[in-house]
C-alpha cells in the first residue's frame, strides 16, 4: 500500500503540474527533481517526472523512471502503460509487447493494457494482429475513444479505409478531451485525402491548425485571414508556409496557380523556412520571398513574417490554399518541376559526376525515424542488393548523422560517393541542384524526396502502403515524373526494394 505523500511532496507536485500546464517544462523538471532529492522513492514524483520526460522526448529516461515506479508500486498500471509507451518510442517493440502481455495475465480486464498492446503491434508493422487486441479493449469498454482511434489507425495501415473511417467517427463521438477530439479530426482529414476525396479532405485538413492539438501552431502576421471564397485578383496576398520541410515543398505545387489568380495587379509574398528562401525566390521571381520566424512559447509555436514589406490585404497558411486550387486530381498540373534549381550549381554537380556510369542518389529514412515512424522505412540492410547493382554509381543524399549506416553499406561491399562541400540537411538549394544532376534518385518519403519531386528530378519514391499524399492514387500527383513503388504491406519491403533494384539496373548504359 503506497504511503500518503508528504506536504512537501504534494506542494512540489502541485507546482510542477502548474508549470507543465503553463508550458514551463524546464521549471517543472526542477520542481520535481528538487523534491526527489528529499524523497527519492516517492512514486508520485517519479511518475510525474517520467511523464514529463516522455513528453520532452527523453524516452530512455522515461522508461527507467517508469520502471522505478513499477518497482515501488507493482500494481500500478499507469507505470506499465507508461514504460511500454517509452519502449515503443525507443523502437524496443518486443520488450514493450512482453511487458504488456505479462501485465495482462494479471489484469485481463484492463482495456488500457489491451489498447497499449495493440498500439505496440501496429507500430511494429503488425496491424492485423493488433486489431485482435484493440477489439478486446473496445469489447471491455465500447466508449474507449483512444482504442477506437488506434483501431482506425491499424485499419488505415491495412488499407481498410472504410472501416478506419467508421472507427474514427466512433472515436470522435466518445472523445472527452478536446486534444483527443482534435487529433481524431486530423486523422479523419488525412483519411479522406487517402480515399481521394480532395474537396472534403482539404476542408477537413484545417484541423491541423486546431488550438486544441498538442503544441499548436499560431500565426501573427498582417492582413485578414484568407478564405476560399475570397476574391484574389489584384490583392496583396501573404502565404505563410507550415508543417515540416517536406510539406512546404509539396504544398508549393499550388503557388503558380495562386500567382495567376492574383493577376498582374496583385502581389504574392511568401514566408518560408529559412533554408528555402533562395530556391523559392528563383522559382517565383515575381514574388517577395522572405524567411518566417518561429518563436517557441509555452502555449505552442508562434510564427511571424518579420521581413514582409508593404501592406498586405490577405494572408493564408500555405496548406489552406489547397482548399481552393486542388479540389480535384485534375487541378494538379501535368508538367513537372515547379521549383527551379540553380542552373550553375546543376552544371557544377554534373561536372563533379562526369561522364561515368549512371549516378543514382539514395535516401533511406527520415531524420526522425523513431517510434511510430520506423515502420514507414525499409530496414537499411534491404538497401544492400540495390547498392550491389553493377554498372551504377551511388550518391549519398541522406541528411543527418548517417555515418554508421554508410559504414555498414560499405562493409557489405557498396561504393557510395559523398558529394563534397554540401550539408545535405542545411543546403537545400544546392541539394535541389544535385538531385537535378543525377540520373535517378531513389528515396523513401522524406524531405529529400519532396525536394527532388518538386524540382523536376527523376525520382523513384519508395512508398508505404498507406500514404495520404498519394491522394487515393498509386501515383504522386504533386510531381508527375515520379515513379512510385508501393510496398504491399508494412514490414513487406522486399518486393518494393527488388523493384527499385530493377529500376536502377534499367538505367545501365550499353
Amino acid at each position: 500500500m503506497p504511503s500518503a505523500p508528504s506536504a512537501r511532496v504534494e506542494a512540489a507536485l502541485a507546482e510542477g503540474r502548474a508549470l507543465e500546464q503553463a508550458g514551463d517544462l524546464a521549471g517543472a523538471i526542477g520542481a520535481y527533481e528538487t523534491a526527489l532529492g528529499a524523497a527519492p522513492d516517492d512514486a508520485e514524483l517519479l511518475a510525474a517526472l517520467a511523464g514529463l520526460a516522455g513528453r520532452m522526448g527523453s524516452h530512455a529516461a522515461a522508461a527507467g523512471l517508469w520502471a522505478k515506479v513499477a518497482a515501488l508500486e507493482p500494481g500500478r498500471l499507469e507505470a506499465v502503460d507508461g514504460r511500454a509507451r517509452a519502449l515503443r518510442e525507443l523502437g524496443q517493440f518486443d520488450e514493450a509487447v512482453g511487458l504488456l502481455r505479462q501485465a495482462l495475465l494479471a489484469n485481463p480486464g484492463e482495456a488500457r493494457l489491451w489498447n497499449s498492446l495493440g498500439v505496440a503491434l501496429t507500430q511494429d508493422s503488425q496491424a492485423a494482429l493488433a486489431i485482435t487486441f484493440l477489439d478486446e479493449a473496445i469489447r471491455l469498454d465500447p466508449r474507449h475513444a483512444t482504442a477506437l482511434y488506434n483501431r482506425g489507425n491499424a485499419r488505415f495501415d491495412l488499407g481498410e479505409l472504410a472501416a478506419a473511417a467508421a472507427d474514427f467517427a466512433a472515436a470522435a463521438r466518445w472523445a472527452v478531451k478536446p486534444s483527443d477530439a482534435a487529433m481524431i479530426a486530423f486523422a479523419r482529414a488525412t483519411l479522406l485525402l487517402a480515399q481521394g476525396d480532395l474537396a472534403l479532405g482539404w476542408d477537413a485538413y484545417e484541423a491541423r491548425l486546431s488550438p486544441d492539438l498538442a503544441d499548436p501552431l499560431t500565426f501573427e502576421v498582417p492582413g485578414a485571414r484568407w478564405t476560399p471564397e475570397a476574391a484574389l485578383e489584384g490583392k496583396r496576398l501573404l502565404v505563410v508556409a507550415e508543417q515540416g520541410l517536406g510539406d512546404e515543398l509539396m504544398f508549393a505545387n499550388v503557388l503558380p496557380d495562386v500567382a495567376a489568380a492574383l493577376g498582374p495587379q496583385g502581389r504574392l509574398s511568401l514566408a518560408v523556412e529559412p533554408r528555402l528562401v533562395s530556391l523559392f525566390q528563383r522559382s517565383f521571381p515575381d514574388a517577395q520571398v522572405s524567411a518566417y520566424a518561429t518563436e517557441r512559447r509555452p502555449a505552442g509555436p508562434l510564427r511571424r513574417a518579420p521581413s514582409v514589406a508593404g501592406p498586405i490585404d490577405l494572408w493564408a497558411p500555405m496548406g489552406s490554399l489547397l482548399r481552393r486550387f486542388r479540389r480535384r486530381l485534375a487541378d494538379f498540373p501535368s508538367t513537372s518541376g515547379y521549383l527551379m534549381p540553380d542552373p550553375a550549381r546543376v552544371a557544377h554537380w554534373r561536372g563533379w559526376l562526369g561522364d561515368g556510369a549512371p549516378a543514382i542518389g539514395i535516401s533511406w529514412r527520415s531524420g526522425k525515424a523513431t517510434g511510430d515512424r520506423r515502420r514507414f522505412y525499409p530496414p537499411a540492410e534491404l538497401w544492400v542488393p540495390l547498392l550491389a547493382t553493377p554498372g551504377m554509381r551511388f550518391v549519398n543524399l541522406q541528411y543527418g548523422d548517417c555515418a554508421a549506416e554508410l559504414a555498414a553499406f560499405r562493409a557489405a561491399g557498396a561504393t557510395i560517393l559523398e558529394p563534397p562541400g554540401i550539408d545535405l540537411k542545411q543546403d537545400i538549394d544546392d541539394l535541389a541542384a544535385l538531385c537535378a544532376a543525377l540520373d535517378l534518385a531513389v528515396s523513401v518519403g522524406n524531405a529529400t524526396a519532396a525536394l527532388a519531386g518538386a524540382s523536376g528530378a527523376e525520382l523513384a519514391l519508395i512508398g508505404a502502403p498507406a500514404s495520404w499524399p498519394r491522394l487515393g492514387t498509386d501515383d504522386y500527383p504533386w510531381a508527375p515524373q515520379v515513379q512510385v513503388l508501393i510496398a504491399p504491406g508494412f514490414g513487406a519491403w522486399e518486393p518494393v526494394m527488388a523493384q527499385a533494384t530493377a529500376l536502377a539496373a534499367g538505367r545501365a548504359r550499353p
